[in-house]
């Protein structure tokens, strides 16, 4: 979208024929389509800037550690890996290697957030008090307009150490309020159930959360709640003001102050961050949304890659790699076991900045 990269080659499904139709698709060249992605590491050595990982979160370890093996830049999707041990080996493997790793978080690109993220850190909400954080969807309890239940992806239908929905939803929550408010975990408490069609996974997460310098949450994430689509909403109050955005309608932060007074904002406002010309491939009222926010975080990456390239390292304050994963993954395991013990559970480890990623914790 902002002609920062080119698609040239990819191994796009196990399927042979939906592979070359979909690089047909893509407008990838026939010479550069593999049937394994292990012959597209070996045949595109030295030739592409980046590998992104889009594959089922499951064997998403694997790629990644023979990427950066092998030398690649990588771009790897939500949730970078199943659990905190195979991130562990990630973040040694590239230190070791000196590689680059970022893990996508789109939410975070839409320029509202952005914004609200600027007024936080100069200090328009005053001290961080408290937040709420959800994320409720309905796909595993609606029907379609004949009365079919959903057929989602078999990987999604079983959950190991960490139920499945952690690592779809929990780990965007976790990423925007650390993005948000610079605040990390302590301890929580969490409940958990199956409420939809297919109860032999976990589909109904509640947290309630304690942050560094006493700030409070509470989590919610679902996808047994009907009525929401995607209903990604965050609150986040202040002594001075409190904010709330609302993912279905992104162009809009809802400001309320101490005095009373009540503020929309939208990028034709008043604002510092969403009205800069990145953010405004077309004029406010043509609203942007999730795509262009994926487009913004890619443009982050391919600065952050630039950076790398130069110095062998980099620094980003929108981007995010093995770090921010890893402490995602320590929290949802803590949630897991808190459900288990039916008590607080500490959010085990501190992570430390290494320097090459735009985050340490």
């Amino acid at each position: 979208m902002d002609n920062q990269w080119t698609l040239d080659a990819g191994c796009f499904s196990v399927d042979a024929q939906r592979n070359r139709e979909t690089a047909q698709a893509y407008g990838v060249s026939p010479d550069h389509v593999y049937d394994h992605w292990q012959d597209m590491l070996r045949e595109e050595k030295g030739r592409l800037d980046a590998i992104v990982i889009l594959t089922p979160t499951p064997s998403h370890y694997e790629m990644v550690i023979a990427c950066l093996n092998e030398g690649f830049p990588v771009i790897c999707e939500k949730a970078l890996v199943t659990n905190s041990a195979e991130a562990e080996k990630i973040l040694k493997v590239r230190n070791s290697k000196n590689g680059f790793l970022a893990v996508t978080y789109n939410y975070s690109g839409y320029p509202m957030v952005r914004e609200l993220r600027n007024m936080i850190q100069k200090g328009t909400l005053g001290k961080i008090l408290h937040f709420q954080a959800e994320m409720p969807q309905e796909g595993y309890i609606r029907v379609d307009a004949n009365g079919n239940k959903p057929v989602p992806q078999s990987w999604r239908l079983s959950d190991g150490q960490v139920p499945t929905i952690h690592l779809d939803l929990a780990v965007h929550l976790h990423q925007l309020i650390d993005y948000l408010i610079g605040q990390k975990p302590i301890e929580v408490v969490s409940a958990q159930g199956s409420y939809g069609w297919f109860s032999e996974v976990i589909d109904n997460v509640t947290c309630l959360c304690r942050y560094s310098e006493g700030v409070q949450g509470q989590m919610w994430f679902s996808k047994s709640a009907l009525g929401h689509r995607n209903g990604l909403r965050l609150r986040i109050y202040g002594s001075k003001c409190s904010a709330e955005w609302y993912q279905a309608c992104p162009e809009e932060l809802v400001l309320s102050y101490s005095d009373g007074r009540r503020e929309i904002m939208d990028r034709a406002s008043s604002v510092e961050v969403a009205n800069m010309r990145r953010y405004n491939r077309f004029k406010a009222g043509h609203p942007a949304g999730f795509i262009e926010a994926f487009a913004n975080l890619y443009s982050d990456i391919a600065d952050c890659l630039r950076q790398y390239r130069a110095t062998g390292q980099w620094k980003s304050e929108e981007v995010f790699g093995t770090e921010l994963a890893l402490g995602g993954l320590r929290l949802i395991e803590a949630m897991t076991k808190s459900t288990d013990t039916k008590a607080w559970q500490a959010v085990c480890g501190q992570i430390q900045d290494s320097g090459l990623d735009g985050e340490g914790l």
